[in-house]
């Protein structure tokens, strides 16, 4: 008695059991979370330190290095990158997979905590973490406008509220608030006016810096009441400030508008932020690693109305780049995929057996298979995403495979005239080894993938498993489900006369079959020609792969692009920001493109970022990588910049942030000899048609003025180092001198000449140092001047000493009664006492780093690349490696792949290890269940010309064997054996049940399985073939998967049908040779040729 005959005997369980699976599964499918992919982003956290005014350089050796020292030491950090700027340095750590993020945090605390005696004592704040990529792309951009608010306040409003808010999102890793800058009280010094009542710029910061005294008074108990002291002490506004008194000259206040100008403006006015063209402020939100995208940005979108509410009304609030769009289209494309595969399975059923009620049963099969999978889906806490969705449609034809064996053979003995229930035990024992083989050994395909370990085993676990899962589930279905049915809905046949439909279909089944059966004697009978093209197919699976571009994971089309904006190392943020609006404005009039927003400023005047968000694909009709290779042309129009784009993946592999998607990094033993090889390499990789976009992240060109100071003649002078750093810091740094608390924030009042002097490079020659005493007072003025010196031509030294002693006595007059936390400010006494720079300094042209980067512990740059059109990954990595070898790099320049093409290269030396293991693992399988060493053999001899059909087929349509082209061949060894199985299965059970030959026993099983191998052949290829023609968005994921399963179908359908009958003659020739052998102990001739 077989499993199948209880449940034939009971259809009422039968059919309640399989309503449960569905019902259960149908639940699951509403509660699975959705994404576009598996998780498979890697732990990274970002590590970031501030040191306001240092150089590159000084950051870089300073903080660092030291910090990388000990974040070097925690256990698997797999990537170390830093970038230092000015003012700041950025160290992203990845660690490995299987790094649970939260422990590393903790560890990364802690060596952050070790490293804070090696860091500089002027590092105003520990360096802190983010569990953010810093390369990833934002999933969300919020802009922020207004036709009546300042920039200001725009930027007040999403770093005070909105980013408060937003960081604590489930999911968001980082929100960053660019475009602008915090309100501030400005400043805005005119030099001459300084110079002419001589004050010095120090003079006027200890005076600010004296205006707000924020500390506590105390309070007084007057009765049975106590009275807190409050003052104001505080000065809030530019009006305030402008009526500051900073000195008196002959006895009349010199107040601050006097010597400048004082608005209220910005901290930073080097910011610019736009929106579509409109000056805007954005808030780009990133999320953690592994978090789920559409889920942060539905909490993100439905938090919106509170925000909106929380600001002022007369700002506009509206997300710009959602990535989460493009992600819910792709998805409902694969389901509408899916959709299609089943129909046109059913189709394929429903054509072969032109029956409706036998039709029924597949349809049933088919559904409660797929729909009782996501039960399972949701049990192992797997995802709706593209992979698992693709696994689903491919499982259509597997899942019908299974129940078509069961159902075709039922349905033979019916047409053969026994009853219905009869011809499902019967059936059903038949063929239940045979199901149950096809199901194992299709499973076993798999087992390679799960023991997997990097990035392609995470990525692939989820769809390996999901269509194991669907396999096993049908195996039940086909064993219990499709022969209860066959049972009970199956006629017998009555021999009423068929329609016009079922006899022209007949004729043509007949017609194949006896256009096959005579091809086959034909094969049996010249077994060794049929060999012959045996060999040569294994022969050219070895070339095509050899020739075949490849790649690492298609090229996505996620309607998203990023830009990177490099312009002259030299440039100017007033130029830069107009090379900002001439991208923006190019990117806005092209067709394709929908919403665009970008930003420039902060720690690099020559960079920017652009961030476009395309049109639907039905409207824009083109890929991404059209769109940027259209623009491309458009963009390069614009002379001292260059936007290099790229469209956004979701998978990005590496934490490095670059120009272009793919990196190659040079380490130098010295940052001289990095200096001097990358520039080379750069330029030599530039001419090379394989490669676009190639930069470079070295900057090392920007214009710096040095000031040689004459120690000498500073020192007779009795001005110090301090005084003159101090100084050019007042003029030229935004130096925060004073700081405004108020209920909800702090701002700050910011120093510095006019703008019109520090766009002039002339001013550094009129900028004058005070040389008289006193001491600088406030919370912000920290280096005193002192000594005075009195030397002028136009006044004799005694007049210019009562002049001192008088302002000196009318300044102490006027600091009285400020608060203790001031002790008043550094005063001149005149002019006479103000010195040029120029006196005691000269200024020298030269070249300063606008950053230093590190790969681990040494000085890296990192060159990065896209592909043209056409070009595979592996043709470029070619290209770089051949170029290095051609110029001759020295031994001390080192260069590797980083990120995706670090992965590319990983991933194509296992591959055919992969391969060779779903290999072996199918022998294993199959040696079990045939108890046989060869006939496994025999099964396997299916998969040359299934490979060479895949390769054929991709080369066909201009299409590299990319990672989701490998997992199709893979599914392919697991498809095209099941067609030999059900040959071989057969064969073997004729010889040793009825006592066949051999080749009577495979003749009739190729005839008799004829049927059933061509309807399980055109259901794995027609559920295959949606994925394969590549409709809606995200198709060009789904793409390769689909074109080599229909073309390896195509060319194993023609090939097997002759291959796996021969090879099964000489392989049972072989197993009867080793019997004589084994029973004679001695040698027999060798056996013979098949006949």
């Amino acid at each position: 008695m077989s499993l199948s005959s209880v449940f034939i005997r009971r259809p009422v369980a039968t059919t309640l059991l399989t309503f449960w699976l569905a019902a259960a599964g149908a639940v699951a499918f509403f509660q699975l979370p959705v994404s576009p992919l598996p998780e498979v982003d890697f732990p990274t956290i970002s590590v970031q330190a501030s040191l306001p005014g240092g150089s590159p350089q000084d950051v870089a050796t300073t903080v660092a290095s030291p910090l990388e020292r000990h974040l070097g030491q925690i256990a698997d950090v797999s990537e170390m990158t830093s970038s230092s700027s000015v003012g700041s340095a950025r160290i992203t750590l990845q660690f490995g997979l299987n790094r649970d993020i939260n422990g590393a945090a903790r560890d990364v605390q802690a060596a952050i905590n070790a490293a804070r005696a090696d860091l500089p004592t002027s590092l105003r704040a520990n360096p802190t973490y983010r569990k953010v990529n810093p390369a990833d792309a934002p999933i969300l951009i919020l802009t922020l406008t207004s036709d009546t608010l300042t920039r200001g306040a725009l930027y007040d409003a999403a770093s005070t509220v909105l980013a408060q808010k937003l960081s604590q999102v489930e999911g968001i890793g980082e929100a960053v608030v660019g475009g602008g800058s915090l309100p501030a009280v400005r400043v805005e010094l005119i030099p001459q006016a300084l110079y002419k009542y001589g004050i010095g710029l120090e003079d006027v910061r200890a005076a600010i810096a004296s205006a707000n005294a924020h500390s506590p008074k105390g309070a007084i108990d007057v009765g049975d009441r106590r009275y807190q002291i409050y003052a104001s002490d505080q000065a809030e506004k530019a009006a305030q400030y402008r009526s500051l008194t900073i000195a008196y000259r002959n006895g009349a206040p010199v107040r601050l508008s006097d010597v400048g100008e004082v608005v209220d403006s910005v901290e930073n006015l080097r910011n610019s932020g736009l929106a579509n063209g409109k000056p805007s402020v954005l808030v780009i939100l990133f999320r953690q690693p592994n978090a789920n995208i559409i889920g942060v940005v539905d909490r993100v979108k439905a938090l919106l109305p509170t925000l909106r509410a929380s600001v002022s009304p007369a700002i506009d609030i509206e997300p710009a780049v959602d990535r989460s769009t493009t992600i819910r289209a792709s998805l409902h494309d694969v389901e509408r995929t899916l959709v299609i595969a089943i129909l046109l399975v059913i189709a394929v059923v429903f054509l072969f057996l032109r029956d409706w009620r036998a039709t029924l049963v597949p349809i049933v099969a088919v559904s409660v298979s797929l729909i009782a999978t996501f039960a399972a889906m949701w049990l192992m806490g797997y995802s709706l995403n593209n992979l698992s969705l693709m696994a689903l449609t491919v499982a259509t034809g597997f899942v019908v495979d299974d129940c078509i064996v069961v159902l075709e053979n039922i349905t033979r003995h019916i047409e053969d005239g026994m009853e219905p229930r009869d011809a499902a035990l019967k059936g059903a024992q038949e063929v239940g080894f045979t199901v149950l083989s096809m199901s194992l050994s299709l499973v076993a395909v798999f087992i390679p993938i799960l023991l997997m370990g990097g990035i392609v085993g995470r990525l692939f676990r989820e769809f390996a498993m999901t269509t194991s899962l669907a396999i096993m589930i049908s195996l039940a279905v086909s064993l219990a489900t499709t022969p209860m049915m066959c049972a009970v809905l199956l006629r017998k046949e009555t021999g009423e006369r068929h329609g016009r439909l079922y006899r022209g279909s007949e004729r043509v089944f007949e017609w194949m079959l006896d256009g096959y059966r005579s091809s086959l004697s034909l094969a049996l009978r010249h077994p060794r020609a049929i060999m012959l093209i045996f060999a040569s197919v294994l022969g050219l699976n070895v070339y095509l792969y050899d020739i075949i571009p490849k790649g690492f994971f298609p090229q996505q089309d996620t309607g998203r692009i990023v830009g990177a904006i490099q312009a002259d190392q030299s440039i100017s943020f007033q130029l830069m920001q107009q090379k900002l609006a001439q991208f923006v404005a190019i990117v806005r009039q092209d067709p394709a493109v929908d919403t665009t927003v970008g930003f420039t400023g902060g720690g690099q005047t020559n960079s920017g970022n652009v961030f476009m968000s395309l049109k639907p694909m039905a409207e824009r009709k083109i890929s991404a990588d059209q769109v940027i290779a259209r623009l491309r042309r458009e963009l390069s129009a614009v002379p001292g910049a260059t936007l290099f784009l790229q469209a956004v993946q979701d998978i990005r592999v590496g934490g490095r942030a670059g120009n272009a998607q793919y990196q190659y990094t040079l380490q130098g033993s010295t940052l001289e000899e990095l200096y001097e090889w990358a520039p080379k390499i750069t330029a030599a990789l530039q001419g090379q048609p394989n490669l676009a976009d190639v930069n470079s992240d070295q900057q090392n060109k920007g214009l710096q003025s040095n000031l040689v100071v004459d120690r000498d003649t500073a020192t007779r002078l009795g001005i110090s180092m301090s005084q003159i750093n101090n100084t050019l810091y007042d003029a030229f740094g935004q130096r925060q001198v004073s700081t405004i608390f108020v209920a909800r924030n702090q701002y700050h009042v910011i120093m510095e000449v006019a703008p019109r002097f520090w766009q002039n490079p002339e001013t550094l020659k009129n900028v004058y140092i005070s040389t008289s005493g006193g001491s600088v007072g406030g919370s912000l003025a920290t280096n005193a001047v002192s000594g005075t010196v009195a030397a002028g031509k136009s006044a004799s030294a005694s007049s210019a000493s009562a002049n001192a002693a008088r302002n000196l006595a009318t300044n102490s007059i006027g600091q009285t009664g400020r608060g203790t936390a001031s002790s008043g400010s550094a005063v001149s006494t005149s002019s006479e006492t103000m010195v040029p720079l120029s006196t005691l300094a000269r200024f020298e042209q030269a070249s300063t780093p606008l950053s230093v980067n590190h790969q681990g512990l040494f000085v890296a740059s990192t060159i990065s690349f896209n592909l043209p059109p056409d070009v595979s990954l592996s043709a470029a990595v070619e290209t770089i490696e051949a170029t290095m070898n051609r110029i001759g790099v020295p031994a001390t320049i080192r260069g590797s792949f980083q990120g995706t093409a670090r992965a590319f290269q990983a991933s194509l030396s296992n591959q055919p290890y992969l391969i060779l293991a779903a290999l072996i693992t199918i022998y294993l399988v199959l040696g079990v269940l045939y108890e046989s060493y060869v006939h496994p053999l025999t099964i396997l001899s299916t998969l040359p010309s299934a490979g060479v059909g895949a390769l054929l087929a991709l080369m066909a349509f201009n299409t590299e064997f990319s990672i989701m082209a490998l997992i199709g061949v893979i599914l392919l060894i697991g498809i095209v054996k099941k067609n030999a199985i059900m040959m071989i299965d057969f064969a073997l059970d004729a010889q040793r049940t009825r006592g066949l030959s051999a080749f009577d026993a495979i003749h009739e099983a190729c005839l008799l399985r004829f049927r059933p191998i061509m309807m399980t052949t055109m259901a794995a290829m027609l559920g295959a073939l949606p994925l394969a023609i590549g409709l809606g968005e995200g198709s060009e994921l789904r793409q390769p998967l689909g074109i080599a399963i229909v073309g390896g179908l195509i060319l194993s359908q023609v090939l097997t049908l002759y291959t796996t009958p021969v090879i099964y003659l000489y392989a049972d020739r072989f197993r009867a040779w080793c019997e004589r052998l084994k029973n004679t102990g001695k040698t027999p001739a060798s056996p013979g040729a098949a006949s």
